[in-house]
């Protein structure tokens, strides 16, 4: 069961709500949804996670800091860990969301993820919750730093592009979702190519990411020294 992976209990009732997409409070006349605990779970969330950083890089300033968060709070990250915990199976969706794929769309498992954070955080506190939440993005976190998160992707790609003598990098970005709760990809293009594709809640952290996947498909194109 999820509370026995979490380590806490949830009362059933709370933990229900934090399940509850639109879709489905739609279709059953239902003023109840997960986006006010999703809303107050992003926040916590990106504390805990400026905390951890913070604690755990004293020697990284706010522009190192800053892409390696977004390396572990993006939507695909936060998706990954959902799909780890099996949220998909627990979302509570509109029959239109179910017959088209919703229990494993990255954006509503996000959002799931974030509303049980915040429900956590309700039912336990800020500092339970961040003993939880730590544990779960452990192995994110440790994968953004191997790749190189902590870096800034968009410089280090138009370094990159530039000593291959492919010109410099652009960026074509577009928006899905409603103003409140925008979704961004962007494609990073080297010499008129697609290098790298990154999603996130902002145009410069759906950049950043596109910038780290580019440079990590082009360096093996950088002769050997």
């Amino acid at each position: 069961m999820l509370n026995e992976r979490l380590g806490v209990v949830i009362e059933p009732s709370l933990l229900e709500l934090a399940f509850t997409h639109r879709s489905f409070a739609y279709e059953s006349a239902s003023k109840e949804t997960n986006e006010r605990l999703e809303f107050l779970g992003d926040s916590v969330l990106g504390l805990i996670v400026t905390e951890e950083l913070y604690k755990r890089y004293p020697d990284f300033d706010e522009s190192r800091l800053s892409p390696l968060r977004s390396g572990v709070v993006n939507m695909r990250a936060l998706a990954d860990i959902a799909r780890e915990l099996d949220l998909g199976k627990y979302i509570r969706l509109g029959k239109g969301e179910e017959v088209t794929g919703g229990r494993d769309k990255n954006s509503l498992l996000a959002d799931a993820l974030e509303a049980l954070i915040g429900a956590i955080y309700l039912q336990c506190g800020f500092e339970k919750c961040t003993q939880i939440v730590c544990g779960l993005i452990a192995s994110t976190l440790n994968s953004a730093v191997a790749r190189g998160a902590g870096l800034d992707g968009k410089t280090a790609l138009q370094e990159l592009v530039a000593a291959l003598g492919k010109g410099v990098p652009e960026y074509v970005v577009t928006e899905e979702g409603p103003d409140h709760d925008k979704n961004f990809t962007a494609h990073a293009m080297v010499a008129g190519n697609t290098a790298g594709v990154g999603t996130g809640k902002s145009k410069r952290e759906a950049e950043q990411v596109a910038a780290r996947i580019a440079f990590e498909a082009l360096k093996i194109e950088l002769p050997e020294q």
